[in-house]
């Protein structure tokens, strides 16, 4: 009998109470594979196992389950808001985590004499500046601050160039600055500058626009009619962006969510929209892991992804939320105050979250034909190399260094859904010969092998190794060492050598008795294989750049007696990066705060003695 077939389910819920609370299924390696919250857990657990009516995803959850823990809570929200925390933090197999980790950006304004036009990540500090936002991606926030920008000619360079420039930058050059470092304006006609682009970024730009054709106007009566001109480019630009920056005619700060499921992928679009001004919109997709439907799968969103965010005034969802009270009592306690949450909306309301739904249903369409197009090269990998099933799961290997400098292997992971990002690696190799390939893959593999000799699940299916005979020769080595091939019998490896003339598209791929495979150059088996092996190169020497730039920067300034990090930050603002510190001579070195005679000249011997 199996580990998971001792659960007695009975027994253990003759000890479950009807309290408000979260319970967590736990399997018999001890991981929590399911969190859920109740606001009678006697009655939803005991759901789990009823004699019928049971999906295959609840049946299959329910097979793994080894024991079950139930924490009380007072209230159904607090039950809400604990599900939330156990579930980012434990990342259950059975559950969907909306993954949504980096905080959104802002424009933010800065409160200097001069403020400084720039994209801002993390909690806003009104005492700091301006803030406006947040923007759902960075695509939409780069396009308002190049706009913005270009319109209004604020600076956006740091401090330390504001007040150490002796001639005006490139953005001048090219209009996109007016020359504040340099004395080309001064602070009132600055100001102007700032209040107009505040006026913008409120989404206030009618006004704006009625604003500057005053002026235009006031310079035509004067007969100035260059500034007239100036100011006619300026309010057209202005029509132009304000077209395209979709300005509704709603007040306050709004988010349109909308769901859209088919077979067992969801697509959720998220419209922000602050001061009446829409910022873009943000698509997540997940794999349904249970059964569950649009309103269920919004409520996990909304309260998953506003215990990370800013919340808005007013929520508005796709679907009819069953519990929509108890959503909006939890995200008053997270955000201490009201937030309005419906999903039966009139008028103009109505069209912006059709616009949303239709969204939502292009944009899972798009990803199910993409899918379909790699779940196409999954099946072909089963022809083409001969297995006996479509990898669940594929491994590639690769190994990047510059004449044995920083050398870096890397391990990309690959599904039925794509790349697996989440479970990217990178590794530091160390105490080999410089240069020595096999070497570096020899290690990798033991590393990341090693720990899951045992364990069969978290095996590949699949692994590639980028390289020839030699390096798919150390690759058995490892695993047959390690009694790999013994623990998982289907898993295949094979080598991406290098084709004819080492161009792109001519690999040869070598199975593990080091023969080459009769594979078409178009077939979608080795599309799959250059894919990732290319995933695994750009990865691995994306790592060995970032390691070899970090060794050179410290080698020459790091560790140089009385150089910290303040004043390497200074010397590296002050000439412009590395090579114009290597290029400043003692004189130019001690003119910086901090830096005497002996340090310059020990900053000048780094690079020249």
């Amino acid at each position: 009998m199996s580990e998971t077939a001792k659960f007695d389910h009975k027994a253990f819920l003759a000890t479950v109470n009807t309290k408000p609370g979260v319970y967590r299924m736990i399997d018999k390696n001890e991981k929590v594979i399911y969190v859920g919250k109740a606001k009678n857990l006697k009655n939803r657990i005991s759901s789990y196992f009823r004699a019928t009516g049971l999906s295959t995803r609840i049946m299959s959850l329910v097979g793994n389950i080894s024991r079950i823990e139930v924490i009380n809570t007072r209230t159904e929200s607090e039950a809400l808001l604990l599900e939330n925390d156990l579930i980012k933090n434990l990342n259950p197999r059975y559950n969907i985590l909306f993954r949504d980790d980096k905080s959104y950006p802002y424009v933010f304004l800065s409160n200097h004499d001069f403020p400084r036009l720039t994209i801002f990540r993390g909690k806003p500090d009104n005492s700091k500046g301006s803030f406006f936002g947040p923007f759902p991606s960075a695509g939409s926030i780069r396009y308002t601050i190049n706009h913005v920008q270009r319109m209004f000619q604020l600076r956006n360079c740091e401090d330390s160039a504001l007040a150490n420039r002796t001639r005006a930058c490139l953005q001048y050059q090219i209009k996109r600055c007016t020359g504040p470092c340099v004395g080309h304006t001064d602070k009132p006609s600055y100001q102007r500058q700032i209040e107009q682009a505040r006026m913008f970024l409120d989404g206030r730009s009618n006004e704006l626009i009625d604003q500057q054709i005053e002026i235009m106007e006031s310079f035509s009566v004067d007969q100035d009619y260059e500034k007239a001109a100036l100011v006619r480019d300026r309010i057209e630009n202005l029509r132009r962006v304000t077209e395209k920056q979709f300005v509704t005619d709603f007040n306050g700060d709004i988010d349109i969510i909308a769901c859209e499921l088919r077979q067992d992928l969801s697509c959720i679009q998220l419209f922000m929209i602050r001061n009446g001004t829409s910022l873009g919109n943000k698509a997540f997709f997940n794999r349904v892991k249970l059964d569950t439907d649009a309103s269920a799968l919004l409520e996990s969103f909304i309260m998953q992804h506003y215990s990370n965010h800013p919340a808005p005034t007013e929520i508005i969802a796709s679907h009819p939320l069953e519990n929509e009270a108890l959503l909006t009592e939890s995200l008053h306690r997270l955000h201490h105050r009201r937030i309005k949450i419906s999903s039966k909306v009139r008028a103009k309301r109505r069209h912006a979250l059709e616009n949303a739904v239709n969204n939502a249903k292009q944009a899972l369409e798009s990803y199910l034909l993409s899918a379909s197009l790699l779940n196409k090269r999954f099946q072909s990998l089963v022809e083409n190399l001969h297995l006996d099933n479509a990898p669940e799961r594929i491994e590639c290997f690769d190994i990047s260094h510059t004449m044995g400098e920083a050398t870096k292997a890397s391990c990309v992971v690959f599904g039925k859904e794509g790349a697996m990002k989440s479970e990217y690696r990178r590794y530091n190799i160390k105490d080999i010969q410089a240069g020595d390939d096999y070497a570096a893959m020899r290690q990798v593999l033991d590393r990341r092998y090693r720990k899951r000799q045992e364990l069969p699940d978290q095996l590949p299916d699949l692994i590639l190794i980028d390289g020839g005979k030699g390096q798919l020769g150390i690759a058995l080595e490892v695993l047959e060492s390690l009694n790999i091939l013994t623990v998982k019998e289907n898993l295949r490896i094979f080598g991406v050598a290098k084709g004819a003339g080492r161009r792109s598209g001519y690999e040869e791929i070598l199975d593990e008795e080091m023969t080459p495979l009769n594979i078409s150059m178009d077939s979608p088996a080795l599309l799959l294989i250059q894919q990732i092996r290319d995933e695994a190169h750009r990865f691995a020497i994306t790592g060995h750049r970032q390691a070899r730039a970090k060794t050179r920067k410290k080698s020459r300034l790091e560790e140089i007696p009385g150089i910290g990090a303040g004043k390497r930050r200074l010397l590296l603002n002050t000439f412009g990066g590395l090579q114009g510190v290597q290029a400043a001579g003692v004189e130019e070195l001690i003119q910086i705060k901090g830096i005497n005679r002996e340090t310059a000249q020990a900053i000048y011997d780094s690079f020249h003695g």
